[in-house]
This record gives structure tokens, sequence and C-alpha cells, in this order.
């Protein structure tokens, strides 16, 4: 176990202070991506992403590219493709299942093609907050200032979107190039925290502090700042807690965020409310 001055020592240390601005980006940007998966019941996508960013990687280990960023991008293009299916959240189960299978197999092949070994693909999802570089810190950056304004923006389609499609087509909402792009961010923000907690764990900076924020917000505004601010707090809390007494970040990022997510449950639901309040 570390104590405050072995702690403050790791503070000073480059990949760490690296990790931790990461972690600040990501808990900005990725519970606000969190809000619309829980808004739009589509929490099945992101194991599909998983696998999708796991080809990715994949191809770029065949191909000499950067995995991460291969990882990225077949993300974006897989998020833009399930766009057509995702009128309702039932017509997405059985795309997802289909990405998912044709995805891990996929990466196989590539691997195996490739002649690498494959444990070098599936540490992405584990993940490792201390390797994070500066490429990925720009892509948190990007996300953490793109998705946040983007909702803001839109703030009134998106209330409509996630309250009831329907409603949404009659008010005039373009919710088809609306769930394209909520989709590609979607797929985009789970890619980009990979490298933070692992695609395993990519829970820990999404859906739980958009869960909590769900009790505690009365509007999808004040719900997307209750996300950002428990994402901030909680994940900080928990790298310090990893760092003071030497235990594997991203599990304890989970746990904390849990946690919070779990208190939060006792909080009544405003659900309804929530989207339509936001509506007007």
């Amino acid at each position: 176990m570390n104590g405050p001055a072995q702690l403050g020592d790791l503070l000073g240390l480059m990949p760490v202070r690296r990790a931790g601005v990461a972690l600040v980006l990501g808990s900005i940007g990725l519970p606000v991506i969190g809000v619309v998966i829980v808004g739009l019941d589509i929490i099945p996508v992101r194991f599909a992403m998983m696998h999708v960013a796991l080809l990715g990687a994949a191809v770029g280990m065949l191909t000499g590219l950067d995995p991460a960023l291969c990882g990225l991008v077949a993300c974006a293009v897989a998020g833009a493709g399930i766009s057509p299916l995702a009128r309702t959240p039932e017509s997405l189960s059985g795309a997802m299942g289909l990405l998912m299978s044709l995805a891990i197999a996929a990466a196989l092949l590539v691997l195996s093609v490739a002649g690498v070994n494959a444990s070098a693909a599936f540490a992405l999802l584990w993940g490792s907050i201390l390797s994070v570089r500066t490429q990925d810190v720009v892509v948190l950056a990007v996300l953490a200032v793109l998705v946040p304004a983007l909702l803001w923006w839109r703030r009134r389609d998106l209330a409509l979107l996630l309250h009831d499609r329907e409603l949404a087509l009659v008010s005039g909402v373009a919710v088809g190039w609306l769930t394209l792009v909520l989709l590609v961010l979607v797929a985009v923000a789970v890619a980009g925290a990979i490298r933070l907690t692992g695609a395993l764990l990519v829970d820990a900076l999404t859906l739980l502090p958009a869960l909590a924020a769900r009790r505690l917000g009365h509007s999808l505004a004040s719900i997307i700042f209750w996300a950002m601010g428990i994402g901030v707090t909680v994940n900080l809390i928990g790298f310090l807690l990893a760092l003071t007494f030497d235990l594997p970040p991203g599990p304890v990022l989970v746990l904390t965020a849990g946690a919070v997510a779990l208190a939060a449950h006792f909080i009544p639901e405003r659900r309804t409310q929530s989207w339509h309040v936001s509506a007007h």
C-alpha cells in the first residue's frame, strides 16, 4: 500500500498525470453518452462495439497501423451501419447478436492470418489507464467538447427522441439523422474509453454515472450535468484510491461508480418527467 508521500511521488510521474487528465476528460463526455444509451434503451450496443473494437485492433496489427485507432474507426463505421435498424430497441437486438458473433469470429481469423499473439489484442478488453498516450487524450478531449456541445445544441430534439420516437417524428425532428449521429458517438465513445478502463469495464465511464444522474435530475439538462459531475467526482476518487492502495484502477473505478449508482437507486426515478420537461 502506498502512503501519502508515495502518492505524491506517483502523481508527479508523467504517465500518471496523463492518465489523470485522460480520466477527467473521459468523465466529462462519456457519461453524457451514457445518458443517451440509457435514454434510448440501447445498452446491448456497447457489448457489440467491444467486439468491433477488438476486430479493429486485429486489423491494425495485421496492417501495421495503430490498433487503437483502427478500433475507433471500426466502431464509428459499425455505429453508422446499424443506425437504419435502430427504429426500436427490439429491432437492434438481433442485429447486435449478429454483429458481435461476426466481429469476434473475424477478429480471431485476422489474428490467425496475421500470426500475432492474440493476447495483445485481447489486452484491449482489460485496458490499462497508465498506458494512455497523447493521442488517446486528444480523442477524449474532442469527445469532452463535442458530445456536450452537440447534445446542448439539439437538446429539444434529443429530449423528444428520448421521450417518444413517434412524437419526435410528428414534431418534425430529423430522427434518422439524429439517431445516426448518436449511434456513431456511442460507438466512438466506447472505443475511446477502452484504453482507460478496458472494454469490459467501460461502464464506469458511461452507464454508471448516467444511471445515478437519472435518479437525481429533473430534466434532460440537469441529468446531463449530474452525469458529468458524478463521472468526474467518482472516477477521480476511484483513481486516487487505486494509486493509494496499489490496486488495479479499472475495477476500482467500476466499484466506486457502482457504489454511487447503487446509492442513487433508492431515490425514486422520474423518467417520464425528465425527458418531457426538457422537450419544451
